[in-house]
Formats: structure tokens, C-alpha cells, sequence
């Protein structure tokens, strides 16, 4: 296993007391993450969860016809597998990698033992799943109300939240499904924000150019969204 404390890059493991951390640190399993791999369909049985560190993973709700929008987005701050906490056997959304990295994986069972023996960590994954709840309805309201611009934008500062660097490496497709929209509609909006200077847009991959402008042209969900992750996860 790599050095101990690179799992505590994720926030949630992070806030483990020193015994609960002894507890649960043989049963961590250092995993890497592809861009596109699924780690978790609509009434699967969730066996493990995922406490990612450089990778981020998008929830998708999928249709009966096969469409498909993201509701939310889970990286270092969070965990894969929150129907856990809250007393689930199944996830209600696909989760699939947005961006490749790591991440540390846990048997439930052990997961769930770490919670019986420690309030303040369960308080701390109660508190994370409420933030997560709160972007899902976030999500929900900025796809409906919102132009494709704008929830663009959002997009891209939620994943920046969650990077290193300005640069986020995602295909048109993967965006189109992320956002629930057609490609076209992508390329056009990505298209604007290039020419207005935002961003710089090559197959592949997008770099954030001016982050402060970006916020500008957002709409408010991303703010409403990061204070409430702020406000809960401190």
C-alpha cells in the first residue's frame, strides 16, 4: 500500500479519528480510475465504496430510452456509495469516472462497522450526503431554468473545484452526457466561451483561461452549491 496518509487526501477519511482510522486501514484498497469506467448502476447492491482523491466521478440519471443527464459531481470531498450511509442497499444514479485518477476502496461491511463505532465520523458522512442532495437539486433546477452557457460554465467550475490545474480532460460526448443535452449543443456552447475568452478548447481537453470571467458568466448554482458544501463540510 502506498504511504499512509495518502488516503487522507480524500476529506471524509481525513476527518477518521486516529482509532477508527486503525480500524479501517487494512480493508483500504488503492484503486485507479479510467475515464469512463462504471462503478455503479441504478439497483445494483453496493459491495464497496469509493473515497476518490484525484479522480472525479459524475452521477448519471438514466432514462428508459437510453438518455441520460449527470445530476452531480463526487470528487476528493466525498465518497461513491452514499446510499450506504444512509441505510441503502442500492444507488439510485450510474456513477461513471469523469476524469481518470485514484481513489480508495472499502467493503460496506467494513465501512459500516467504522460508523457503529464512531458518531462524529457518521455525523461527518450524514453531513457530506446532505451537500450531495443539495447539488442533485441544485442540478435539477439549473437544467431546467438555465441556458446551455450557463450550465457550461457550472460544469466546468464544479470539476475545477475538484482538480489541481486549469485543465479539465473530457470528450464533447462525455459532456453532452453529463448535461443531458445533444453534442451540437456542446460544441456551440463551448465554441462561445472560447470566443469570449474563457476557455481554450482542443479534442479532449479543456483549459480554464480566465476563471474569474467564468464565474461571471455562470449562473448562481454553482455558488449556492459550494457554500452549501462549505457550510457542511468546513
Amino acid at each position: 500500500m502506498p504511504h499512509r496518509e495518502e488516503p487522507r487526501r480524500n476529506r471524509l477519511l481525513a476527518a477518521l479519528g486516529d482509532a477508527e482510522w486503525q480500524r479501517l486501514h487494512p480493508d483500504l484498497e488503492s484503486v485507479s480510475l479510467g475515464v469512463g469506467q462504471v462503478l455503479g448502476e441504478p439497483g445494483e447492491r453496493v459491495g464497496h465504496a469509493v473515497f476518490p482523491t484525484t479522480a472525479i466521478v459524475s452521477l448519471l440519471h438514466r432514462l428508459e430510452d437510453g438518455g441520460c443527464a449527470g445530476v452531480a459531481v463526487v470528487g476528493f470531498e466525498g465518497m461513491v456509495g452514499a446510499c450506504i450511509v444512509l441505510g441503502g442497499e442500492s444507488m439510485p444514479h450510474r456513477a461513471v469516472v469523469q476524469c481518470a485518477g485514484r481513489g480508495w476502496r472499502v467493503p460496506a461491511h467494513a465501512l459500516l462497522d467504522v460508523l457503529q463505532r464512531s458518531a462524529a465520523w457518521q455525523r461527518q458522512l450524514l453531513r457530506y450526503a446532505q451537500a450531495l442532495l443539495a447539488q442533485i437539486a441544485q442540478t435539477a433546477v439549473c437544467n431546467r431554468h438555465h441556458s446551455l452557457d450557463q450550465q457550461l460554465c457550472r460544469w466546468l467550475l464544479t470539476s475545477l473545484d475538484r482538480l489541481e490545474g486549469p485543465d479539465v480532460v473530457v470528450t464533447q460526448e462525455l459532456i453532452a452526457h453529463m448535461l443531458g443535452v445533444r453534442r451540437e449543443g456542446v460544441t456551440e456552447a463551448a465554441g462561445n466561451l472560447q470566443q469570449a475568452g474563457l476557455i481554450r478548447y482542443r479534442r479532449g481537453r479543456i483549459t480554464v483561461l480566465d476563471i474569474d470571467g467564468l464565474l461571471r458568466r455562470s449562473c448562481e448554482c454553482h455558488r449556492l452549491v459550494q457554500r452549501e458544501y462549505e457550510r457542511l463540510l468546513p
